[in-house]
């Protein structure tokens, strides 16, 4: 019985090593690199002081590994050491080995992820309160600039805000939605006072977007693609003033591009109704209209997506 269990566990293993051993193995695959590049990371050269791209670079971004991709340091742990390479007191948690030097004396430092030569790294010198200071190859690195929000709003009204907000809110590049009210002689209107036609304000949508991200052209496309703009008055069975199709531009820039949408509508055969009106006070409506159909789990009557440019 004993022979026959160290014949089956034997039996076992041979076949989890078969089976092991012929599981594909997964490569790295590595960026390129120039003859100049080779002999810094791969040869562990060092560049001449004072002529690296990123010795000066003041710019807020990530600076990542040449090789591999990998991210090493943020720019915010740089400093000028006036050492003529580029100076971080800490790298990113994880990123960076440290190795002792084929001297004997220095540290060096290689990319955790693929062992790229970075530099090296000195401590006890006094220049951070870290005490610490990698001293990187420019060549070794490319930097990432950080990508910065430029922050737009739009205002457009076509028909019930429900709707609009609807779409606005499921964009790319929108921020955040808000329904309220413009364009009229009254202060701080109520929904029950706007209703009656009397104030002069029509439901409007606030969109707040990255233009970075998204732009304002996008914006009139939508708005365009999710509202009858040919309807006078109103929007399918919703009629009154409060319900008119208005686009309040913020700018010069949105005023004319809005009127490029709409000759490019006109061109197509569409009589278009939507007027254009510098953006006046925006009221905020009451909470329970805001995202009003996602609350409500459902969806709009009369705001249907169809492709038009």
């Amino acid at each position: 019985m004993k022979a026959t269990y160290t014949f089956m566990l034997t039996g076992m293993l041979l076949l989890f090593t078969q089976t092991a051993c012929t599981q594909p193995k997964k490569t790295m695959k590595y960026n390129p690199l120039t003859p100049e590049e080779q002999a810094v990371i791969l040869n562990k050269g060092t560049e001449r002081p004072f002529t690296g791209e990123y010795v000066d670079n003041k710019a807020t971004g990530t600076y990542i590994c040449r090789q591999c991709d990998a991210p090493l340091y943020h720019s915010e742990d740089k400093f000028d050491s006036h050492c003529g390479w580029p100076s971080f007191d800490d790298e990113i948690p994880g990123a960076v080995n440290r190795h002792t030097d084929a001297d004997g004396r220095r540290t060096e430092i290689t990319c955790k992820n693929c062992g790229a030569h970075l530099g090296h790294v000195f401590l006890g010198e006094g220049f951070t309160e870290k005490n610490t200071r990698h001293c990187v190859n420019s060549i070794s690195m490319k930097f990432i600039p950080a990508t910065k929000k430029v922050i737009e709003k739009a205002y457009f009204a076509s028909g019930c805000f429900w709707g609009t907000e609807y779409h606005f809110m499921k964009a790319k590049g929108v921020i955040s939605t808000t329904v309220g009210y413009m364009g009229g002689h009254t202060t701080s209107p109520t929904y029950k006072e706007v209703c009656t036609g009397e104030t002069g304000h029509a439901e409007t949508t606030e969109v707040v977007f990255d233009a970075t991200k998204t732009s304002y052209e996008d914006m009139l496309k939508l708005y365009f693609e999710t509202h009858d703009f040919t309807q006078v008055g109103g929007q399918g069975p919703d009629i009154g003033d409060q319900y008119r199709s208005v686009i309040f531009y913020t700018s010069d820039e949105q005023k004319s591009l809005a009127e490029k949408y709409i000759a490019i509508l006109t061109e197509k055969g569409y009589k278009v109704a939507t007027l254009l009106e510098k953006a006046p006070v925006f009221w905020a409506a009451e909470d329970y209209h805001q995202e009003y159909y996602d609350k409500k789990q459902g969806s709009p009557y009369c705001h249907i997506y169809r492709k038009i440019f």
